[in-house]
């Protein structure tokens, strides 16, 4: 894979490199944006809470 990359022209490296670069920064940019649209309801909240592990203290003294 590296070598087919490698066999590219510098313009189009250039090209790949912003692609993958600007794919990348819209990723961040709309998975925010889509956290925010889809919250959780309370149940769903406590579906999940109901697998989540629960950590007891244990005093060893």
């Amino acid at each position: 894979m590296l070598k087919a990359y490698k066999n590219l022209s510098p313009k189009t490296r250039l090209g790949f490199g912003i692609a993958v670069l600007a794919w990348g920064g819209a990723g961040l940019y709309l998975s925010d944006r889509a956290e925010e649209k889809y919250k959780p309801t309370v149940e769903e909240k406590a579906a999940v809470d109901k697998y989540v592990p629960k950590v007891h203290v244990v005093d060893r003294s």
